[in-house]
């Protein structure tokens, strides 16, 4: 049986895309996604699920790097989550007097407008998760923002969503180790490359992917650690990881960056 590492606790929409990835494992809830990934390699599980993109707030950075500066794993699956953010009060509890509100910082920006405009003196904390945010509810004027499919014992939620935007999805990893030669015939492919500190070379690193005939799904950059005003721009295109065409236009992609790493096909 599968081994499935998360985000957790229980309830965490890691959690969710834990179970949808794989409907029959064992799942283990770990308090970072640092700690999800060391239990990868460490061999305490099999299988890492990282969300990897918010519709709304972007890439989650912290796990683009850890697939970046990780050797030795591989993205091999995805799937798409919808985000339902709902506030989570104590039984009974006054909405007016909350003075604090917990939950993943991500849950938080989504729901920014509703809460400066409700809660405009309440402070807000940062948790590890949505759910985990729930156990730090102590007194009445405590709240947390949670999902939708939350349930627990003296606590309810709003029977709305609270998002300033309500069209909003999580894209998830599903993560081995292994590499690309370790994975099934894909639809897409995700990788990494960095482009010599030249005039044009990305536009030339682009060209290449457009020559090729393959279609570029996603592009973001994010900033090269110790080499200030360099980019690694992360790349997803629509392909097979075994095509032969495919091959041939990453390896000249490869041929033209500073550095290429591929970091998923799925």
């Amino acid at each position: 049986m599968d081994k499935v590492a998360y985000l957790g606790p229980d309830g965490s929409y890691s959690g969710i895309a834990a179970e949808k990835f794989r409907p029959q494992a064992e799942y283990l809830g770990y308090t970072s996604f640092d700690l999800v990934i060391k239990a990868l390699l460490e061999g305490e599980c099999n299988l890492a699920v990282l969300p990897i993109e918010n519709s709304l707030n972007g890439g989650v950075n912290q796990n683009i790097d850890l697939l970046q500066y990780t050797d030795g794993l591989i993205a091999f699956e995805d799937l798409s989550v919808e985000i339902d953010h709902r506030l989570a009060i104590r039984s009974g509890a006054d909405m007016a007097k909350i003075t604090r509100i917990f939950s993943h910082r991500q849950a938080l920006e989504q729901c920014g407008q509703y809460l400066a405009k409700n809660f405009p003196h309440a402070r807000l904390m940062g948790a590890p998760s949505t759910a985990a945010g729930l156990d730090m509810i102590e007194y009445d004027t405590d709240a947390c923002i949670v999902g939708a499919h939350t349930k627990r014992e003296g606590i309810t939620i709003s029977p709305y969503n609270i998002a300033d935007e309500k069209s909003n999805r999580t894209h998830f990893l599903l993560i081995k180790k292994g590499g690309v030669e370790d994975c099934k015939p894909s639809k897409k492919m995700y990788f990494s490359a960095t482009c010599p500190h030249k005039p044009g070379e990305l536009l030339n690193m682009l060209s290449i992917i457009s020559t090729g005939g393959l279609n570029m799904s996603k592009i973001e950059s994010r900033p090269v650690k110790d080499k200030p005003g360099e980019y690694r721009f992360f790349i997803e295109i629509d392909g097979n990881c075994f095509s032969e065409r495919v091959k041939s236009v990453l390896k000249k992609v490869e041929n033209a960056s500073s550095s290429f790493k591929i970091l998923g096909a799925y």
